[in-house]
């Protein structure tokens, strides 16, 4: 008879815990996983695996990358997926949503550029401070937006307002 670690049966109700919120999980040999997703006609994908120190890694792969953060335990994950499909359900509520995730692709794709930019070629000091202003410029906007617009989920705060 096979005795399956703590880690093991945690792992398992984890696993069944997804599915029961509708997703679709996939094992990487057992150190990763992709966790799909699909909302109406949204595709919402994560990746996470177990790291050498037993954390945990979480991304979002879809509908957008997001790299989303490390934790302590598997539950933790699960969790925060839970908070992030609930958040996107209800983001799905504005007619706005699919411009919204538009614009994050867009961003998602700048910061790609950027990345090539400055492994690939000698920018100078003022086109880097060119960028850096323009950048400044579209923070300063968000918060601006966000002063003014009216906070629509409230059982988390947002990890980059703080």
């Amino acid at each position: 008879m096979a005795i399956m670690s703590s880690r093991l049966i945690r792992h398992q109700i984890c696993i069944e815990e997804l599915r029961q919120l509708g997703a679709k999980v996939i094992s990487i040999q057992g150190i990763m996983f992709y966790v799909k997703f699909k909302i109406k006609d949204t595709k919402i994908s994560y990746m996470y695996h177990v790291k050498t120190d037993n954390t945990y890694y979480l991304e979002r792969i879809k509908p957008y990358f997001m790299c989303i953060g490390d934790y302590k335990s598997e539950e933790d994950v699960i969790d925060i997926i839970k908070i992030d499909l609930e958040q996107f359900k209800n983001a799905m509520n504005s007619k706005n949503f699919n411009e919204f995730i538009e614009v994050d692709k867009s961003i998602t794709k700048l910061v790609r550029y950027f990345e090539d930019l400055y492994l690939y070629y000698n920018v100078s000091k003022d086109d880097l401070g060119t960028i850096k202003d323009e950048v400044g410029v579209i923070i300063d906007k968000i918060m601006e937006i966000k002063s003014r617009s009216e906070r629509v989920y409230h059982k988390k705060d947002p990890e980059s307002f703080k």
